[in-house]
């Protein structure tokens, strides 16, 4: 009998416990630690934040599904990792606190015979003065954010209705986030409520943006095939822009948020205040904070994790000019090189470097966006640690099973304006989603599968896909047939 711990319940936590359990025999265990009760389908917290749906239609509690499933659930909050065990037990375990009848600070030890962290990322708002809510910016990063998000819009529709003209300002909060597809998806979809709501005429929209050009999307761009012809994301997110009357400020990092304003600094060494009426910026993420110990009880969380707080697996972190990263620096199997029984997946395993031009002030603030782990990607690492954890448990000496970001590919469907009949939805194709210039030579991709189109089927798939993965994640029958 094995015990397989999973940290975290979001995409790739979930996805990787589903699929632990499926292949797994019952006297195999599996348990899921989440400081979360419920799973959210993040992509989808855009409509919350705009008032189309309800946090309820994004969410279900975790509980009842991981009992149906035999899955062993524990709402706490891992703080530590032993994976040389602790005095008087050998075995590997985590260090979890959590909550017993209203009393916090509950601590005990999990012990595993294999560990997935898929904790994902802390929402690091401090690092921005003035960011986030309860402060004086707003998000979509959870539901309860996007909640409280679409209260505020719904306020400034009010004003508007009432003749007050109103300034939006959407994007990211920090020069090194790295969550521009939700910051573009909720600018587009503000804007075409705004539209549908008859009060376009009183707002003003403007994007604020860590990207070097907009369409960078922390993938470094990308050329796609559309209509014919080849195009950068770089024209096809401003073209877009244009055709809404979307203002937008590139290559900027926010200093601070004050009431009413955003404090920014850009590239070239301009500081200025960007004024808003409401404010929709996102953070930038870093790990949440696990520690880890040797047997002797000595700190060891700079062998297990990098500098950023995210755990260390099979990539290449020696640090080199940006002109020789390769590809192959990229995880492969997501194993930790220290401890072969723990694995990363999703957000919470440390990208080697960036894939976009990294680009600081003068005075050394990094502007340029961190690459993107999450969707789709995520949820193929999760599935591919899943995987090699079963493997191995079947005899096999190491991993079998790859999910490189060089080697994969990924699709997006970008929500544009959520209406049946005249919404839209960009959707795009990447392949891969790390640039490959000695495979690709001219594009970095490869153009037959690297496309994009947008328009209302866009819309309809977008919708359909909202309704599969909350069918997949709740582990109803044949959700495994589902596609990730």
């Amino acid at each position: 009998m094995a015990r397989i711990v999973v940290l975290g319940a979001g995409v790739a936590g979930h996805t990787a416990a589903a699929f632990l359990r499926k292949w797994l025999g019952k006297q195999d265990e599996i348990v899921v630690i989440s400081p979360q009760p419920k799973y959210n389908w993040i992509p989808s917290n855009i409509w919350v934040g705009v008032g189309l749906l309800k946090k309820e239609q994004v969410t279900f509690p975790l509980a009842p599904i991981y009992r149906r499933a035999g899955i062993d659930f524990k709402q706490a909050r891992a703080l530590a990792l032993y994976p040389e065990g602790v005095p008087g037990n050998a075995r590997p375990s985590v260090e979890i606190e959590y909550t017993v009848e209203g009393k916090a600070g509950q601590r005990e030890h999990v012990t595993y015979d294999f560990l997935l962290n898929a904790t994902g990322p802390k929402l690091n708002f401090d690092a921005t003065p003035g960011l986030g809510p309860g402060r004086n910016s707003l998000s979509v990063c959870t539901a309860s954010h996007a909640e409280e998000t679409s209260r505020i819009f719904l306020e400034k529709v009010a004003r508007m209705k009432r003749g007050e003209k109103q300034r939006f300002l959407i994007g990211t909060g920090h020069g090194a986030c790295t969550c521009q597809g939700a910051a573009f998806e909720y600018v587009v979809n503000l804007e075409f409520e705004l539209r549908s709501r008859g009060v376009r005429d009183k707002a003003e929209v403007v994007y604020l943006s860590n990207e070097y050009e907009i369409g960078d999307f922390g993938m470094d761009g990308v050329h796609i095939r559309s209509g014919g012809y080849i195009t950068p994301s770089k024209i096809f997110q401003e073209s877009l822009f244009a055709e809404r009357g979307i203002d937008w400020i590139t290559r900027a990092h926010v200093r601070e948020v004050e009431p009413g304003a955003a404090n920014i600094e850009t590239l070239d060494g301009e500081q200025r205040s960007v004024p808003f009426d409401m404010a929709m910026l996102l953070p930038p993420f870093t790990g949440v904070g696990l520690k880890a110990f040797n047997a002797a009880g000595e700190d060891i969380s700079s062998t297990l994790f990098a500098p950023n707080g995210f755990m260390k697996v099979d990539a290449d972190y020696t640090k080199k000019p940006y002109e020789e990263w390769k590809p192959r620096d990229w995880p492969r199997t997501y194993q930790n090189p220290s401890y072969s029984n723990l694995f990363a997946a999703g957000i919470a395993f440390a990208p080697p470097h960036a894939i976009s031009r990294p680009r600081a002030t003068a005075a050394g603030q990094v502007i340029a966006p961190a690459p993107p782990r999450t969707g789709m990607p995520s949820a193929m690492i999760a599935k591919a640690v899943a995987h090699n954890i079963t493997d191995m448990l079947h005899g096999k000496s190491g991993p079998t099973h790859t999910a490189s970001m060089a080697e994969m590919g990924a699709a997006c469907v970008a929500s544009a304006g959520a209406n049946p009949f005249s919404g839209t939805a960009a959707s795009i194709t990447v392949f891969p989603i790390v640039p490959d210039y000695e495979r690709y030579p001219e594009y970095g991709r490869d153009i037959d599968y690297t496309f994009g189109e947008i328009g209302l089927a866009g819309h309809w798939i977008k919708i359909l896909l909202h309704h599969l993965f909350l069918y997949k994640a709740r582990m109803l029958p044949g959700w495994a047939l589902i596609p990730e």
